[in-house]
């Protein structure tokens, strides 16, 4: 049975919101104190979490915004919070303290924000 419960992803959109704001404060370290120490490189990593943080908090955003449509939006949001911290997580990692190790987990985290835009795609669909 398909729950409809506006309150199912309601922690999307605050939580969404917080990100975003993370994501703006971070971008703001990396265009400024970042470029101080670190190379090329390590900046080019830290910039793509950076926006993909951003993008994907938007996407909580909407899930916040359309919760009404059910679980799938609820899910869809977890699977994005879920990619923030393994694939944005890893690359901060990596960027900022050449954790090598986290480089196997970033692909993880772009499993969970693909499964989660697919969730989120199918939403509106009526249950079976």
């Amino acid at each position: 049975m398909e729950a409809t419960n506006p309150q199912r992803a309601g922690f999307a959109l605050p939580v969404g919101a917080l990100l975003g704001a993370a994501a703006v404060l971070l971008g703001a370290f990396g265009a400024h104190e970042m470029k101080k120490v670190y190379d090329a490189t390590a900046l080019k990593t830290f910039e793509t979490g950076v926006r993909y943080q951003m993008y994907h908090a938007l996407a909580l955003i909407l899930c916040g915004a359309l919760r009404a449509l059910g679980w799938r939006t609820s899910a869809a949001a977890w699977l994005f919070v879920v990619g923030i911290a393994l694939f944005s997580g890893s690359l901060y990692g990596l960027a900022l303290a050449d954790l090598k190790w986290l480089g196997p987990v970033t692909p993880i985290g772009g499993l969970a924000f693909f499964a989660g835009w697919l969730l989120l795609a199918f939403a509106p669909r009526k249950p079976a």
